[in-house]
């Protein structure tokens, strides 16, 4: 997800977001520790987009 589409995203689609891609990250993870990834990067690309949400809504969190 590119910076650009989060921050046209609402502060609680943020929220919801964020929650549905660390359910997303924990599940790679969790297959990845019994069977390899098809694409290990997938996890790589999960923990930088749960990190942009984080910083996204921190800003708007410091702003209000």
């Amino acid at each position: 997800m590119k910076y650009n589409e989060i921050k046209e995203l609402t502060t609680a689609e943020l929220a919801e977001r964020l929650a549905s891609e660390k359910a997303s990250y924990t599940n790679l993870k969790l297959t990845h520790s019994l069977s390899p990834l098809e694409n290990p990067l997938q996890i790589r690309a999960a923990r930088k987009t749960i990190a942009r949400l984080s910083t996204e809504l921190s800003t708007r969190s410091t702003e209000e």
